[in-house]
């Protein structure tokens, strides 16, 4: 197992190379580039710039070379110095403006995260296990319901039923006298507050579909030999259940944990605009509309970093919760 794990630590290198190349190079592929967006809005404004101006300024900020000389650069400065380039559109080094943002954007996503999962598992279960009963029902349709719906209008929803029934449409993940507030336990309880909404709201997609995943793999579980077996030996429902199609079923749950995550991050972006929410997914928004290649491939590359770190937990997993495969990380 040891050596498995080693083994996969050594392929992200590689991979993750590859796709950051990947990724540089994509977001480049749109016409024109940061400069032509900057002159584009100060034309707007007033202000013409000239083929001259244009030009000195792709030259300072070094984007009249080459993509692949700019990657070269970009990826030299990120192995040696921890350095992931100029945030064009904010002024301030991609780190910074990462770093800003990336606080609030982890704890909404892994409490959402948690949430999806904690009420998706004893849904999927008890849905199996209470075939076509009345909650069968009600929750399939609830899961259907959030699978359909779109985020934004969920979130404009809930938000306007916020208003109407407790005055506060709960914009945003602090109220007014918190956002520059330090840290006390009434900002905390505030922010738990204002993250029921977008909670809700980004993880209910995801978990409608693992709760009709744990469903399936649950009824494909219960009446296997070894369930019937251990009742007939006369272990009680509850071990059994837990024992033998419970983690039997967890199997396809935690394999998605890979890619959960980062449709979490990415997924909460739309949300994030309409509740007005200062994470991460609004700001990589702006910074593809702005061609601002540093900020937008650093956020893509750690998408890809958590996709491939996740689907390494995923395995990890997988090995911890299956006997079988464990037996073929041992090669027996």
């Amino acid at each position: 197992m040891l050596q498995y794990i080693v083994r996969r630590i050594i392929l992200v290198i590689p991979v993750v190379i590859f796709i950051s190349m990947i990724v540089f190079y994509i977001i480049q592929l749109p016409p024109g580039d940061y400069v032509s967006t900057y002159a584009a809005k100060m034309s707007v404004a007033g202000d013409v710039m000239t083929q001259q101006d244009m030009d000195e300024m792709r030259a300072s900020l070094r984007l009249d070379q080459p993509w692949f000389m700019q990657y070269l650069a970009w990826m030299k400065n990120i192995i040696f110095n921890f350095d992931f380039g100029y945030s064009f559109s904010y002024n301030k080094p991609v780190m910074a403006v990462i770093s800003q943002y990336m606080g609030l954007t982890i704890i909404v996503s892994l409490v959402t995260m948690a949430f999806t999962y904690a009420v998706a598992i004893p849904i999927g279960i008890y849905c199996a296990v209470r075939q076509y009963s009345i909650g069968d029902y009600i929750f399939s349709a609830i899961g259907f319901l959030g699978m359909a719906t779109p985020h934004f209008l969920m979130a404009i929803i809930l938000m306007y039923l916020s208003y109407v029934y407790f005055g506060d449409p709960l914009l945003g993940l602090f109220s007014n006298e918190f956002v520059n507030a330090g840290w006390s336990m009434d900002k905390i309880l505030d922010l738990l507050k204002h993250m029921i909404i977008p909670v809700i709201v980004i993880g209910l997609a995801n978990t409608a579909e693992l709760i009709r995943v744990m469903r399936g793999q649950m009824l494909d579980e219960l009446n296997k030999p070894n369930v019937v077996t251990a009742r007939s030996k006369g272990l009680s429902e509850t071990k059994i259940l837990l024992k033998y199609p419970t983690r039997a079923a967890m199997n396809p749950i935690v394999s998605t944990i890979g890619w959960s995550l980062t449709s979490i991050f990415t997924g909460s972006t739309i949300t994030a605009i309409v509740l007005n929410l200062p994470i991460q997914g609004p700001v990589m928004y702006n910074a593809l509309l702005a061609q601002d290649m540093y900020l937008a491939g650093t956020w893509l590359l750690f998408m890809a970093v958590l996709t491939v770190i996740g689907t390494l937990i995923s395995d990890i997993l997988l090995a911890w919760l299956d006997p079988k495969i464990r037996t073929e990380f041992r090669g027996t």
